[in-house]
């Protein structure tokens, strides 16, 4: 087998394997909230005890504002993601473009695309600064980010991680790092270094799936 077919063959098991991850997250997230939901409403039986149906009689029935839904599976969904789906581990080295911003095209997503998002076609609708963000925090605000851009009907965001000025030995903790998360979003079909006019070597410029 060719080392570029291993290469993507070692990117789907990844792939599969952190997909497996979110699902035993999420499945134990609800194990967990039915069995605290559970165990409030018999704290609440024991704590208020017997009780005794009042006389209905001479009571007024007034309609009740309907209260909005809170999408709580959603949050628990969202929160598990933030948490389990992007790996610090992922090699994305065989994925990125031999090029001097090692820039990443998905499978499938022509290298005229790559050029264009280089040379700033897109306008850059959002942007995130993870400027002075510690590892966890910065994975967890760019998760969000992608997502509610997903949601938002973006296609082209700006990611600022830093260029490193104020970081030992002058490097940017997070680029590297960040290039490894993006590549695990399924949003993401490329990106590439940003222009020095949009932030050089110190940003990215992200393109979404539409």
């Amino acid at each position: 087998m060719k080392p570029t077919n291993l290469a993507r063959l070692a990117t789907l098991k990844e792939r599969i394997a952190v997909k497996a991850r979110e699902e035993a997250a999420r499945r134990d997230a609800e194990v967990r909230a039915a069995v605290r939901e559970r165990n409030e409403r018999d704290r609440f039986r024991i704590t208020v005890g017997p009780v005794t149906p009042q006389d209905q009689a001479g009571r007024a029935c007034l309609p009740r504002p309907a209260v909005p839904p809170e999408p709580r599976q959603r949050q628990l969904d969202e929160a598990q993601a933030l948490a389990a789906s992007l790996s610090d581990e992922f090699d994305v080295s065989s994925l990125l473009e031999t090029d001097a911003a090692l820039s990443y095209r998905r499978e499938g997503i022509g290298p005229d695309v790559l050029g264009r998002l280089r040379r700033g076609q897109w306008a850059v609708q959002r942007q995130l600064d993870l400027h002075g963000l510690r590892r966890d925090p910065a994975r967890d605000a760019l998760s969000s980010f992608i997502r509610q851009a997903e949601r938002d009907g973006l296609r082209c965001v700006r990611i600022v991680h830093g260029k490193g000025n104020g970081s030992p030995g002058r490097e940017p903790v997070l680029k590297e790092k960040v290039k490894r998360w993006l590549v695990q979003k399924d949003q993401v079909i490329a990106f590439t270094q940003a222009r020095a006019a949009d932030g050089g070597h110190g940003a990215l410029l992200v393109l979404l799936r539409g």
